[in-house]
């Protein structure tokens, strides 16, 4: 399968199943383009017709351009054959059940009342709740006693507001080292915070223990206030801007990236990006918003283009701070034309509800943050284990040949089907599509895919 467009001066021809990618001329990506359907007479013909200004267009030169489609075609860069169907429902099967990742709810509660929140303010649509070090460890060794021979484990610090439990965080991290030797396992803890409650402590110990931290900010302060505010109606980026600049400066090179949500208030959310690199966030992540339809939140057709205009403008503006020495990370746009994720990532996806699990307060077990406080996905416990098997025969079952609408789509291997959550919230269904969500996904895709195709032709 192929996908050719046109961005930023870029002629793209994308080939999905190697995962190839051609910049190329405009005779040779519009000979591509019909290179299938057409004899080599009927391409020359159709090629000189359309290029008879063009002195430097002559039929010798479409010749050689076809030979090398043909030779890029026999050495598979080109019209690859989809061989990977085959294998899509047995991968996860393989895997034997192992969990790598938990998402530790350590808080289902939260001082702010963000106005977009999908957990209901941090409670879930349930009671407010705190998880304790008990249950956390026992967390702990269920994910150790079911993780088999791997040896990176992934664990998610999170809320509603987790540093409202904050010394229940530092106490499972210090028990999880304490034992990590011993288990023969690695783990990689993160932290995600809306900033409130940041002081030196949380600092210095997570900058010391966290691999990552996501800080919660969505750009202008008009924007960021009139959403994420305290239950008073108080926005929040006065006190946590500062709290955050300190947080990045202290934290050196190690991983951290802001995260926002952009929502119908600001579709032009490159402005809001742009006053996170002001302020001297370089790692940035700026997330659709997901909500019923009928939210006042929930973005609209009516801002479909000018968020597809975002973020080709957001494309460019990378590109012209990396040649200017002053380049920065956007979390969507990253992407490695040359290794990228495994064959079996490509397919089966983030893993939810079968190698990744949330856990609540209570110790529950469900797919993943999302689901948590629905009761039909509850997968059991960690006292008990998992032992609602049909489920997780559902989650195996979601890839990126799972579902129908994904089977043409040239970007299936690049979502791996996308999110089970968004398409149940948006179809009632783990293995039905959020339209809307991949729509968005499709253009994140085409200019992350030009922004490393004008890397590699400008060090050339």
């Amino acid at each position: 399968m192929l996908h050719q467009y046109k961005l930023n001066g870029y002629n793209i021809v994308l080939d999905t199943c190697s995962g190839s990618v051609h910049a190329v001329d405009e005779v040779a990506y519009d000979i591509i383009a019909v290179f299938k359907d057409k004899s080599q007479e009927e391409i020359v013909k159709l090629i000189l017709e359309k290029y008879k200004d063009r002195a430097d267009v002559t039929r010798e030169e479409i010749l050689l351009c076809i030979e090398d489609i043909k030779a890029l075609e026999m050495r598979g860069k080109l019209f690859t054959p989809d061989t990977f169907e085959p294998m899509a429902d047995t991968l996860k099967d393989r895997s034997k059940n192992i969990i790598k990742a938990l998402c530790l709810h350590v808080a289902h509660t939260c001082n702010l009342n963000c106005e977009y929140c999908f957990a209901s303010q941090g409670k879930y649509h349930g009671e407010r709740a705190l998880m304790s070090f008990e249950v956390g460890k026992r967390a702990l060794d269920f994910l150790i006693e079911n993780s088999g021979n791997r040896r990176n484990l992934e664990v998610d610090f999170f809320g509603g507001e987790p540093l409202m439990n904050w010394e229940v965080v530092k106490q499972l991290v210090l028990y999880a080292r304490s034992i990590e030797k011993e288990k023969g396992k690695n783990f990689r803890f993160t932290l995600t915070t809306n900033g409130m409650l940041i002081d030196d402590d949380v600092i210095d110990f997570s900058n010391e223990q966290m691999h990552n931290v996501v800080l919660s900010l969505d750009g202008r302060k008009d924007i960021h206030d009139s959403v994420r505010v305290d239950f008073n109606g108080k926005g929040s980026f006065d006190t946590i801007v500062p709290k955050f600049k300190e947080f990045v400066k202290r934290r050196g090179d190690k991983e951290y990236y802001m995260r926002g949500t952009f929502t119908h208030k600001n579709p032009d959310f490159l402005k809001d990006i742009e006053v996170m690199l002001d302020l001297g966030f370089d790692k940035i992540s700026m997330e659709p918003v997901v909500c019923a339809p009928e939210d006042k939140s929930a973005l609209t057709d009516e801002d479909k283009p000018v968020i597809f205009e975002q973020y080709e403008l957001l494309a460019k503006k990378m590109l012209e701070s990396n040649s200017k020495g002053k380049g920065f990370t956007f979390y969507h746009y990253m992407i490695d034309l040359k290794g990228g994720p495994c064959v079996y990532k490509r397919i089966s996806g983030c893993g939810s509800g079968t190698e990744y699990m949330a856990v609540t307060p209570w110790g529950d077990l469900y797919p993943c943050h999302q689901f948590v406080g629905d009761e039909k996905f509850k997968l059991g416990n960690i006292f008990e284990g998992v032992t609602n098997t049909d489920t997780v025969k559902e989650f195996k079952g979601c890839n990126a040949y799972s579902r129908p609408d994904c089977r043409d789509c040239w970007a299936k291997l690049y979502c791996s089907g996308g999110c089970a959550a968004n398409a149940y919230h948006a179809t009632g269904s783990v293995k039905g599509i959020y339209e809307y969500g991949c729509e968005l996904f499709r253009k994140r895709m085409e200019c992350a895919i030009m922004v490393e195709v004008a890397k590699e032709l400008e060090e050339k």
